[in-house]
């Protein structure tokens, strides 16, 4: 019969030293502290939260003011053109912003007397 085989020698484990109370505390207080740092940097600091807030806020009002200025210049443009190629464009803008009339044509200036009576009493 085979002889049993004893079992496998095992090392006691070394007891780990523990560190003081007080430098385990220590080490809590600074890492807290660093975390907050951290924490009101992210919030408050140049490229914290409320600073990328207000970045995209005024990045909005600048979109929309661009839009705003892209559709006034199509718009413009559109004014040129008709201007440059249709005749009845020049006609209406001399009859409207400088009073022209064609020859021929009777021009009736009608006042409202209502007004005129209340003013000289």
């Amino acid at each position: 019969m085979p002889s049993p085989t004893p079992p496998p020698l095992r090392r006691r484990p070394k007891p780990v030293a523990q560190p003081p109370l007080w430098r385990a505390q220590a080490l809590n207080a600074f890492l807290g502290f660093v975390a907050f740092v951290l924490v009101v940097d992210a919030l408050f600091g140049n490229r914290g939260l409320l600073e990328t807030m207000r970045a995209r806020r005024q990045y909005a009002e600048v979109a929309a003011d661009l839009a705003r200025t892209r559709r006034e210049n199509e718009r413009l443009r559109d004014d040129i053109r008709r201007l440059r190629e249709d005749p009845s464009a020049i006609e209406a803008v001399a009859r409207e912003q400088l009073g022209l009339i064609r020859n021929g044509e009777v021009l009736f200036i009608i006042r409202d007397t209502r007004d005129q009576g209340r003013g000289s009493r």
